[in-house]
C-alpha cells in the first residue's frame, strides 16, 4: 500500500505522506455529557451536514466492514470512518449507528496481525486504526460486537498488541518516531503524527504507553520545530505547512506538554493564520488543524470553526459526501465530519 523496504504502492499512507510533504486495563472515563460541552448548542448547519455524511457513509459501507469508495481500504481508513460515527453522539450499542460501528470494529481487528500486532500494511493505518480502537474501548459493548461468531480477541487485546506494534516499531528507528514501515529508520512528523496521536489515546483509554516511548516521540517533534512555529516534514527543510503545525500543536498538547515553548510557537502560528486555507490536502489539514486549535485555544477554534462551517456547507454534495484529495470520497468525507466533530465533543481524544 506504500513505501516498504521493496517497492511502493499508492494509497492512504502515501497520500497522507504526500500531504504531509507537499504541505510541507483501566476503562476510559466516558466522553463528556452535553452539559459540559463549551459554548452554544451544536449548530444547526452542523448537525444536518453530519447528519447527511454519514448517511452517505451508512450507504457505501461494505459487509465486510470497510468502505466502498476507498482508494485504499484498510484499518486505517476503516478507523476514521468509524470514528465519525463514534464523534456524532449517537449511542455506540443502542442507537442509528449500532451496525455500522460494530461492523467497522470486527473490520479492524480482524485486519491485526495476530503475532506482530500491526493493524494493516503501514503504519498510517496502524496509528488511524490504534486511534480507533481506543475511541471504541470501554465505550461499545463488546457482548454484543461478535453476534455470530468467536471473537479472535477482545478490543482491549487488540488495543494493547496495537500499542506494543508501535513501540516495537519505535524501538528500531534511531530518530524515535515511525515512517511507512514499521522497520524504517527514518521518520517524518505526518505519520509520526497519527501514531503518536494513536498512542495518547491509548494511554487516555487506560492502557499502558511507557513514558519513555512518549518522550521520545515529543523529543522528536522538537527537533522538528522551528522558532517561527513552523514545522519540517522528514529534513530540516521549513515551509508554511497548516497540516505539519496543526499536528505538532496537537501532539503538545494532548502529551500535556504545553509547557514547552514549541507548543507556542506552533500554537501563535495557526492563531496567526485563522483565515489561511491549505492549498494542497485540505481535508487532512482541517482534520488536524480543529483539534489543534481547539486544545490550544477555544476562541481561536471557536471563529475557525465557523469559517469551517460556511466552507463545508458549500462543498457537500447532494449525496451527503466531501469530495477531495485523499482516499477517496468515504476518506474525504469521514475526514470533513470529524472537522465537524468538534462541536460534538463526544470523542474522548477531542476533550480538553
Amino acid at each position: 500500500m506504500n513505501r516498504t523496504a521493496h517497492g511502493r504502492r499508492w494509497g492512504l499512507g502515501v497520500l497522507l505522506g504526500l500531504a504531509g510533504f507537499a504541505a510541507l486495563g483501566a476503562r476510559p472515563v466516558a466522553a463528556q455529557a452535553p452539559a459540559l460541552r463549551i459554548g452554544e448548542a451544536v449548530p444547526r448547519d452542523v448537525r444536518e451536514m453530519y447528519d447527511r455524511g454519514l448517511q452517505y457513509l451508512v450507504s457505501t459501507q461494505t459487509e465486510k466492514g470497510d468502505w466502498q469508495g476507498a482508494n485504499d481500504q484498510g484499518p486505517g481508513g476503516t478507523g476514521l470512518c468509524l470514528m465519525a460515527f463514534l464523534a456524532s453522539g449517537e449511542d455506540p450499542n443502542y442507537g442509528l449507528y449500532t451496525t455500522q460501528i460494530r461492523k467497522s470494529l470486527r473490520a479492524i481487528i480482524r485486519d491485526q496481525n495476530a503475532e506482530t500486532g500491526f493493524l494493516g500494511n503501514s503504519m498510517y493505518h496502524h496509528g488511524f486504526g490504534m486511534l480507533a480502537l481506543a475511541e471504541a474501548y470501554g465505550v461499545v459493548d463488546e457482548r454484543v460486537l461478535w453476534p455470530n461468531e468467536k471473537a479472535p480477541r477482545s478490543l482491549g487485546v487488540a488495543l494493547e498488541l496495537a500499542v506494543r506494534a508501535a513501540i516495537t516499531s519505535q524501538k528500531k528507528n534511531p530518530q524515535g518516531a515511525w515512517r511507512y514501515s514499521p522497520d524504517a529508520t527514518d521518520a517524518d512528523t505526518s505519520v509520526s503524527g497519527s501514531v503518536l496521536v494513536g498512542l495518547l489515546a491509548a494511554r487516555n483509554a487506560g492502557i499502558e504507553v511507557p513514558d519513555e516511548a512518549l518522550d521520545k516521540a515529543i523529543g522528536y517533534f522538537k527537533q522538528m520545530t522551528s522558532a517561527s512555529g513552523q514545522v519540517a516534514y522528514s529534513g530540516l527543510g521549513f515551509d508554511d505547512s497548516l497540516a505539519r503545525v496543526s499536528i505538532a500543536t496537537l501532539v503538545y498538547s494532548v502529551s500535556r506538554r504545553k509547557d514547552l515553548v514549541e507548543y507556542n510557537h506552533t500554537l501563535d502560528f495557526l492563531k496567526q493564520r485563522l483565515e489561511q486555507q491549505a492549498p494542497n490536502w485540505a481535508e487532512y489539514t482541517r482534520y488536524y488543524q480543529a483539534q489543534a486549535l481547539f486544545q490550544g485555544d477555544v476562541d481561536s477554534w471557536e471563529k475557525w470553526n465557523k469559517l469551517l462551517i460556511r466552507q463545508l456547507k458549500q462543498m457537500q454534495s447532494s449525496n451527503g459526501s466531501f469530495k477531495g484529495q485523499m482516499g477517496g470520497p468515504s476518506i474525504d468525507t469521514s475526514l470533513s465530519l470529524l472537522a465537524l466533530a468538534l462541536n460534538y465533543r463526544f470523542l474522548p481524544i477531542y476533550e480538553r
